[in-house]
């Protein structure tokens, strides 16, 4: 019984640790047949942190956060052309991480 428990908690503190590692993916550019207009350039920035090399917190969602930051920054709808730049810094309790992006911010024409 107690192996039969032991067993459990691994099997949930193995998979609670690699979901921690898992993301969405993040679509750039415009959608197919949709005419749009140039509205100027736009950037965004978004942060994450690995604590103790192990615990992600907001590290993730940092890309996508970043994205929408500059999309956001022209009130837009989408970005074309981006430039991604990352950098990191290190900490006594883990290592943290910036993502920066940066392009031409689209609107999408009313049909």
């Amino acid at each position: 019984m107690k192996k039969s428990i032991a067993a459990a908690l691994l099997v949930v503190a193995c998979g609670t640790a690699f979901s921690g590692c898992a993301s969405a993916p993040v679509y750039m550019g415009p959608q197919a047949g949709k005419p749009y207009e140039v509205i100027g350039k736009g950037e965004g920035s978004a942060g994450g942190f690995m604590l103790f090399q192990f615990i992600p917190c907001g590290q993730n969602t940092k890309v996508q956060r970043a994205y929408d930051a500059a999309v956001k920054s022209r009130n837009g709808d989408a970005l074309i052309n981006p430039t991604i730049k990352e950098s990191w810094f290190w900490a006594y309790v883990g290592d943290g991480y910036r993502t920066h992006i940066e392009g031409d911010v689209i609107k999408y024409k009313q049909p």
